[in-house]
């Protein structure tokens, strides 16, 4: 039995090496969706509450930068802040305007949906896009 605690914050050596399968196994947008598009952001998520996975945070995006060249990871960025962030939300001609819920709904999705956590999600993407491009 392991009486060692388990170190959360180092959680992303284990990531960054389960991203070598990934893309051996189903190539390098799932990888790259995979180790930035989720658990980058989620790290630099807790690393905004939690110090320990602050400090961590240099060595998590240095392996970044070795796993992926940096002209992926500008693509990649580029493809998600168009994606994600940029792309307008857009209403479905077919909606029926009595059913405001169903409406709601098919929004909901969009991370501008709330404007405090569409605004938090777009502030952590400029700073995560800042970060791994500095290097």
């Amino acid at each position: 039995m392991n009486t060692e605690p388990i170190e959360f914050h180092k959680i992303w050596i284990e990531q960054c090496q389960a991203t070598e399968t990934i893309r051996e196994r189903f190539g390098l947008q799932n990888a790259l969706d995979y180790l930035i598009g989720e658990k980058l952001f989620h790290f630099v998520a807790a690393a905004e509450q939690h110090p320990q996975f602050a400090a961590e945070l240099p060595h998590f995006l240095n392996q970044i930068r070795r796993t992926f060249t940096a002209q992926q990871i500008h693509n990649y960025l580029d493809d998600l802040e168009r994606a994600k962030f940029m792309s307008p939300i857009e209403a479905d001609e077919d909606l029926d305007l009595e059913d405001e819920e169903d409406e709601e709904a098919e929004f909901a999705d969009h991370p501008l949906d709330n404007p405090i956590l569409g605004a938090q999600e777009l502030l952590r993407f400029a700073r995560v896009k800042e970060m791994l491009q500095a290097g």
